[in-house]
C-alpha cells in the first residue's frame, strides 16, 4: 500500500520536480505568456550590430517555443538611440540591446562591461564575467538603475578610427574633434581631442560634414557598410579603446525577478548564444571587407605606433584613476578589472597570443 501510495502521488510530485527548466515540458508556463518590449540603439537591419539584435530577439522568442512574446523596436523606432536606458529603467520596455558605454554619465564603471581603453580581448572580458567576478559587480552596478545585465555580443578587437590625416604621434590628435564614446573618448580627451558620442546612424553625416574630424565605429564588416571610406582616408589598427567589445542586454531589473527560472534560463541561454555567434560573425567578415577597402575603394590601413600606444597607455592610467575616484563601486570594478587583466594577460601571452604571433611570422602574415 505504501509503494502504491508512492507511486500515484510522490511519483508525480518527483516529474514535475525532474521537467522543471526542461524546454518540452513546462505545463504551468504554457497557461501564459510573457510578453517583453525590447529596444535597441542599432539601426534595423544594419550589417552585424542591428541584424545581431534582430536574432537575439528571435532566438528568446523560439527557445521559448513562443511563450515569451517579443517586440523589436530599433532606434528611433519606439524612443531614440541613447534613449533606451531610461526607456527600460523606467519599465516602459523590458530590455534593451545597447553598448552599456553609452551610459557612463550614469556610473563611470558601466564601461567596463564594454570596453575600457587597454582593455580586456573578448576571450579574457567572457573569462572575467562567467568565472571570476564580473557578472556579480556588473549586477551590482546595474541595480543602482534597476536594470539586470547580460553578454549578448561581442565585435572582437575594433580598429582604431577613420581620420582624415595620418597620426604618427599623440600631438597629431590635438585639436581632433573625434565620434568616441566611453573611457575610450576620456582619453582622447586627455591627449587634446574633442571626442563626440554620436549613435551609428548619424556619424557619417557629421564626417562628410565636417562636424567631426574623425570616428572610430566597429570594425571593417560594420565600418564598410557605413561607407566611412568616402569621407576620410586612413583607417587605423588595432584600436587602443576596445579591444574585445561586449553588448548588453539590459533588462528591467522588476521584470527579471518576477520571471520563472524556465524563463530566466531561456533568455541567458539566448545571450550566450548570441554573444559567440555575433563574435565568430564578425572575426569572419572583417577580413574580408578590409581588403575590399583597401583593394576597391583605396582606403590607406595604418597602424599606431609605439609612442602613440604609450601615450594612449599613460593618459588610460590617469582616467583609470579618475574613474576609482567616483565611488567606492567604481574602485571596486576597476580594482576586478585590472587584477583579471593581469592575470588573464599573462595567460593569454603565453598560449594564444603568443602562438599566433609566432604562427604568423612563420608564414609570413
Amino acid at each position: 500500500m505504501q509503494r502504491r501510495k508512492f507511486i500515484t502521488t510522490g511519483a508525480l510530485g518527483l516529474g514535475a520536480a525532474a521537467t522543471t527548466g526542461v524546454i518540452t515540458s513546462a505545463p504551468a508556463i504554457a497557461q501564459s505568456k510573457t510578453k517583453m518590449t525590447i529596444v535597441s540603439t542599432w539601426p534595423r537591419d544594419f550589417p552585424g550590430l542591428g541584424t545581431s539584435a534582430q536574432r537575439l530577439v528571435a532566438r528568446i522568442a523560439e527557445l521559448s517555443e513562443g511563450r515569451i512574446e517579443t517586440e523589436y523596436f530599433a532606434a528611433g523606432e519606439r524612443v531614440g538611440a541613447f534613449d533606451s536606458f531610461d526607456e527600460v529603467a523606467s519599465g516602459n520596455a523590458q530590455a534593451y540591446i545597447a553598448a552599456d558605454y553609452y551610459w557612463k554619465g550614469k556610473h563611470p564603471a558601466f564601461a567596463y562591461f564594454t570596453a575600457v581603453p587597454m582593455g580586456l580581448t573578448t576571450t579574457e572580458f567572457s573569462a572575467w564575467v562567467k568565472y571570476m567576478d564580473g557578472q556579480t559587480l556588473w549586477d551590482e552596478v546595474s541595480a543602482e538603475f534597476g536594470l539586470k545585465a547580460l553578454p549578448c555580443g561581442s565585435t572582437g578587437c575594433q580598429m582604431g578610427g577613420w581620420f582624415n590625416k595620418e597620426i604618427n604621434s599623440a600631438d597629431d590628435l590635438k585639436g581632433l574633434k573625434m565620434r568616441i564614446p566611453g573611457l575610450g573618448g576620456d582619453v582622447m580627451a586627455k591627449l587634446g581631442a574633442s571626442p563626440v558620442s554620436l549613435p551609428g546612424g548619424q556619424i557619417y553625416e557629421n564626417l562628410v560634414s565636417g562636424s567631426i574630424d574623425a570616428t572610430e565605429w566597429v570594425g571593417p564588416y560594420n565600418d564598410y557598410f557605413m561607407k566611412f571610406y568616402e569621407a576620410a582616408k586612413y583607417y587605423y589598427s588595432a584600436g587602443m579603446h576596445e579591444a574585445g567589445s561586449s553588448l548588453a542586454f539590459g533588462m528591467n531589473k522588476k521584470f527579471w525577478d518576477g520571471l520563472s527560472s524556465y524563463e530566466q534560463a531561456i533568455i541567458s541561454a539566448a545571450c550566450y548564444e548570441e554573444h559567440a555567434n555575433q563574435y565568430d560573425e564578425a572575426t569572419a567578415r572583417n577580413g574580408e571587407y578590409l581588403a575590399k577597402m583597401i583593394n576597391e575603394n583605396g582606403v590607406e590601413l595604418r597602424e599606431f605606433n609605439d609612442d602613440t600606444y604609450d601615450s594612449f597607455g599613460e593618459a588610460a592610467e590617469e582616467v583609470f584613476e579618475e574613474t576609482r575616484d567616483h565611488s567606492p563601486l567604481a574602485a571596486k570594478v576597476h580594482d576586478s578589472f585590472a587584477a583579471a587583466r593581469l592575470e588573464l594577460g599573462s595567460w593569454m601571452k603565453n598560449a594564444a597570443v603568443g602562438y599566433s604571433n609566432q604562427r604568423n611570422r612563420v608564414l609570413g602574415i
